[in-house]
């Protein structure tokens, strides 16, 4: 049985009188570690930061109806031309509503799914502007501000006003930065729509609204569901989009497929939606750990470079102790317990390293138009991360330690004697 407080003071003694060398040595674990935590904190903080710029804004199911032409068309109803091979030229698509029939009972429905997060009315319509003399085309989307914002995370696309005031103010509108440039607008404000159909309709702006797209707020603009229906004079059932959003995103796909089969409306799912922007994001995040493991084996290689050195140092040290009677076993104990102490205070400093200098990153202003609130850098401090770099610092001595500590577990303290 090993004597831990004989070995433990013999590791001290070896430590503390080769104070350079043992501080080199917890210093490789330490900016090793720090570098791990500094690196992969920041990089999936920005991957993060881009994942919800688009994901924030995207319902994980978007349900519509889907203008395009009839499957079947007219001449496959007759017998008699059936099994022949038919042209039909100038197909039109068929006639349909952008309204979602019996929408109210859908969204009932699915809400009562325990998958469903929330399901969230919305009208959409083409629209013109009008400030003055000058008339611009656009869009407007009828939505329920204070779930827009609970839900998609609307608020964080606002960068005046607020949705709360859109919802508790009549005939309101949350207009888009872009627009509101071009008209020289401000809030408090009216600005004067104009339906498809006819008509003109005066609205107080109450916020701005910047996605970070240009194009999108060039022309794009929010107001209440119910103040859309005013507008278009349609019935408070006039629903033309459903936006699901789900506990669990992998139930996306499935639900959309059912919602297909069962309702007959178009059914457009998050990953479909955005299968480019999240094969950008897999690469991302595979360059990133791929990076960070690349870093821990490089730390785990010079600690190992310098822990071998420190016990070549050391065969009189080894030679004396197996002389005065330590086995080879108590010999590999006192290197190892060296190197775990190593990787024990290096693994701690470099994780206070690591933290100071992501908050310092953290801290550093991050300004553009593309992401309007935003003010610094985004760090993300996953304790994940904390606890691998830890785990890795321990490991890599563990192993820096043992391998060397084998070679002079099997030293003759006969033969290093007599070379002295």
């Amino acid at each position: 049985m090993a004597n831990w407080s004989v070995i433990l003071n013999i590791s001290k003694t070896h430590l503390l009188t080769k104070i350079k060398q043992t501080s080199i040595a917890a210093l490789g674990v330490t900016f090793g570690i720090g570098s791990y935590i500094t690196l992969v904190c920041f990089m999936t903080g920005l991957n993060t930061m881009l994942d919800d710029l688009i994901l924030n804004q995207t319902p994980h199911v978007h349900i519509y109806n889907e203008i395009e032409p009839s499957k079947r068309q007219p001449i496959s109803l007759y017998d008699t031309v059936e099994g022949s091979f038919n042209v039909v030229h100038s197909i039109r698509p068929k006639r349909s509503q952008k309204k979602i029939h019996n929408a109210l009972p859908i969204i009932h429905y699915l809400e009562s799914n325990p998958k469903v997060r929330a399901a969230l009315p919305q009208v959409k319509t083409q629209i013109f502007y009008i400030a003055g003399s000058i008339e611009l085309g656009g869009n407007i989307t009828g939505i329920q501000p204070i779930n827009e914002g609970k839900y998609f995370n609307m608020s964080d696309y606002i960068v005046e006003g607020s949705a709360e005031a859109l919802e508790t103010t009549d005939n309101s509108i949350l207009l888009g930065i872009g627009i509101a440039e071009k008209m020289s607008l401000k809030v408090g404000d009216r600005v004067q729509v104009s339906p498809l159909n006819g008509g003109i309709f005066p609205l107080k702006i109450v916020g701005f609204y910047q996605s970070g797209i240009a194009d999108l707020d060039a022309i794009q603009s929010f107001t209440t569901v119910k103040t859309i229906q005013r507008i278009l004079g349609e019935s408070k059932n006039y629903i033309t989009d459903i936006n699901i959003k789900l506990y669990d995103i992998e139930d996306a796909v499935p639900l959309a497929n059912r919602i297909e089969q069962q309702f007959d409306l178009k059914a457009i799912d998050i990953k479909t939606a955005n299968a480019q922007f999240e094969t950008g994001t897999t690469i991302r995040n595979l360059i990133t750990y791929a990076v960070s493991i690349t870093l821990l084996i490089v730390a785990g290689f010079g600690i190992y470079n310098i822990l071998n050195m420190l016990i070549y140092e050391k065969m009189n040290d080894i030679a004396i102790l197996k002389a005065t009677g330590f086995s080879g076993r108590d010999v590999q104990l006192i290197f190892m317990s060296q190197a775990m102490i190593i990787g024990f205070v290096g693994g701690i400093l470099g994780l206070i390293i690591g933290y100071a200098l992501a908050t310092l990153i953290g801290t550093i202003p991050f300004e553009t138009e593309a992401l309007p609130t935003v003010e610094t850098y985004p760090i993300n401090m996953n304790p994940l991360f904390f606890v691998i770099g830890f785990t890795f610092a321990i490991f890599s001595t563990f192993l820096a330690g043992y391998l060397p500590s084998k070679r002079a577990k099997k030293i003759d303290p006969v033969r290093i004697i007599r070379g002295q």
